[in-house]
């Protein structure tokens, strides 16, 4: 198929997962200059700890000091007054014989404690998630950026051994399960852990040998909670892999759905893409069956806990027994039992949420993953900016390979004066267009030197290279934009009447004014709703409009008819006047009027000469001429001197 080879490569790359704690350490660069808003989260989330700690206390202490001893006085038929059964009454003295009023005063004041606890508390939460999701949301603004600046500074090589919708699912799916962690999930992770931690203390300062049996379930949820865990965040990163490969088979199918219908590839295509898709729903559903699992184990093992504290708890509080030096009051049972069961929410809310978070932590590993490779093609340390030049270029024992053992270039040397015409020929696959993705730095040579004006392009920057390199591809690509920032997108401070001069330089503006808005009007994607032919016009006026001092060529009329092409040729003659152009054409129009005309046949340059030099000698190129122009075959000129015949070695 198509995709495997760029899936394999996927495979690799993903199954280096990194530590957790490198990946949050990463998360974490991002929220520099915000951080305080995570402080002030961890403040409210504290606070909100320990409110849910002290509601169950209060609510213990008011049946120990208030309505067991009057419930007990009332029984005993007393006049209402008793005295608080317990020492934990910090609300009264613990000799003081409560009346009745007073019992329904210090239940009353304690009821009213207890409203502005839960009032705070759903405050502070609220302020939590705010805080929380605005600090997120400026983090994941930069990080979007900094994956934006990353794709654009990648080198070709990476395009071509992966697929551009891998990249996208990286900005767009990864991303998004980020967003949704940090705003959600990891702020109630932070506080269910705090809330254990509390409750925890709580326990132990209370009685110790009954904490420990309120937490004898604790051990068993921890480790359901580490297995299920640890095999959800397998199921998520195959999970965030599957909807990398099912984004970019459905952006390939896209951009290639005339070719489908032309080969009536409908049905294949579909096929593919069902056991991509199906792949994605296997991996889903695997990763839920986890996730899934782990709440109802979670719950079960809570309600366990809450039986075992009822229920050794009841049992000491009715025989009066002791337990760490302490009779077991009914009070105290319910804060224990509020407490148990408060412990097994964060632990289920944790273990939930957790799968989430890895989930996140996943995706963030593959966004990493990206932005950890580096460019093949990078500026030196030392690199300076490319002075403005003349627009000699040598190509000095050039080598140059895409894959190991695959040389694609081979020794070539060439040479263009400024302001000469060089075209390059060859047959298909001869790597003529590997020598012109040279000259701006595309690839690297493996061996070799490329100069322009005697400087070696690796010892500039790439941006002032490119700058003054203006190039024209056979394939056209058109932004959906104005016709007008289309042609000014290599000059955007070129004014409005430049940007007409160059459209009427490259025979453009005849069909530009046809159009509904003229050059206002907003083409769509790649340039949809223009000929390939239009396409070109304006690619042509592009690179007029951004006047560079180099200038690439490369079939630049391959999709216009012979009438349009003149006009180009015309317009070609203006903008070439001054300029070192190298041409990649067939056409004989292009190729007859070349200073110097290359060619090239498996990776070495064969012969070097002019266009009526080559054909006087008879040579290879004579005769890739003859089976390309045999219809219109001009007479070599007596005069003119014979071309350099170049023995392949």
């Amino acid at each position: 198929m198509m995709l495997d080879r760029g899936r394999r490569i996927l495979e690799i790359e993903v199954s280096k997962p990194k530590s957790i704690p490198t990946t949050l350490r990463r998360i974490w660069y991002y929220f520099k200059g915000r951080r305080i808003f995570i402080w002030f989260m961890l403040l409210l989330a504290i606070f909100s700890a320990w409110a849910q700690v002290t509601a169950p206390d209060l609510i213990g202490q008011t049946v120990d000091c208030y309505l067991t001893p009057y419930a007990q006085g009332q029984i005993a038929g007393q006049d209402g007054s008793a005295q608080p059964a317990s020492d934990n009454c910090w609300y009264t003295d613990d000799n003081e014989n409560l009346s009745r009023s007073e019992t329904v005063r210090g239940v009353r004041g304690i009821i009213l404690l207890l409203i502005l606890i839960f009032v705070g508390s759903s405050l502070a939460t609220g302020l939590q998630f705010y805080s929380m999701r605005w600090a997120g949301a400026h983090a994941l603004r930069d990080l979007r950026v900094d994956i934006f600046k990353h794709v654009h500074r990648m080198s070709l090589s990476y395009y071509s051994k992966n697929e551009a919708g891998d990249v996208m699912s990286r900005i767009t799916n990864d991303m998004d399960t980020l967003q949704q962690a940090i705003s959600f999930a990891l702020v109630q992770v932070i506080r269910g852990g705090l809330l254990m931690l509390w409750l925890i203390y709580a326990m132990f300062s209370k009685n110790v040998p009954f904490a420990l049996i309120s937490m004898a379930m604790v051990p068993f949820m921890l480790l359901a909670t580490v297995w299920l865990s640890n095999q959800a965040r397998r199921a998520f990163r195959k999970a965030r892999r599957e909807i990398g490969e099912v984004n970019a088979d459905l952006q390939e199918n896209i951009a290639g759905v005339r070719e489908a219908q032309a080969f009536t590839r409908e049905d294949e295509n579909i096929a593919r893409f069902r056991m991509s898709n199906a792949a994605n729903r296997d991996a889903n559903i695997r990763a839920v069956a986890y996730t899934s699992a782990l709440a109802p184990t979670l719950e079960a093992m809570g309600y366990i806990s809450i039986m075992i504290v009822g229920g050794v708890g009841g049992i000491l509080m009715l025989r009066e027994q002791d337990i760490g030096g302490t009779i077991l009051s009914l009070g105290l049972l319910i804060t224990f039992i509020s407490y148990a069961q408060q412990f097994n929410q964060p632990i289920q809310l944790i273990a939930t949420l957790w799968t989430n978070v890895q989930s996140a932590i996943a995706g963030a590993e593959r966004i990493f993953e990206f932005l950890d490779i580096q460019p093949d093609v990078q500026d030196k340390p030392d690199a300076h900016d490319l002075p403005e030049i003349s627009g000699r270029v040598e190509l000095c024992d050039v080598h140059m390979h895409y894959n190991e053992n695959e040389p694609v270039l081979r020794g070539v040397n060439l040479t263009a004066e400024p302001g000469q015409t060089v075209a390059i020929v060859g047959p298909t696959g001869a790597g003529k267009t590997t020598i012109i993705n040279l000259l701006p730095r595309f690839w690297d040579v493996n061996a070799g030197v490329v100069l322009i004006d005697g400087i070696d392009v690796r010892d500039v920057t790439r941006d002032s290279l490119r700058r003054q390199i203006g190039i024209v591809l056979q394939d056209t690509f058109l932004f959906s934009d104005t016709v007008m920032n289309n042609i000014r997108y290599g000059r955007p401070d070129a004014s409005d009447e430049d940007v007409i001069a160059a459209a009427k330089l490259a025979h453009a503006d005849t069909f530009i004014e046809r159009l509904p808005e003229g050059y206002d009007t907003v083409l769509g994607e790649r340039g949809s709703g223009l000929s390939q032919g239009q396409r070109q016009l304006l690619s042509i006026a592009r690179a007029a409009l951004a006047n560079p001092r180099l200038l690439i060529l490369d079939e630049a009329t391959s999709s216009v008819d012979t009438r349009t092409e003149r006009l180009i040729q015309q317009a070609l003659e203006k903008l070439l006047t001054g300029r070192t152009s190298f041409v990649i054409a067939h056409r004989l129009s292009t190729i007859r009027n070349a200073d110097q005309v290359y060619v090239i046949n498996d990776g070495e340059i064969v012969e070097v000469g002019t266009h009526t030099d080559l054909l006087e000698a008879q040579g290879f190129y004579y005769d890739l001429y003859m089976s390309q122009f045999r219809r219109d075959i001009p007479e070599p000129s007596s005069n003119g001197r014979r071309a350099e015949t170049i023995t392949a070695k």
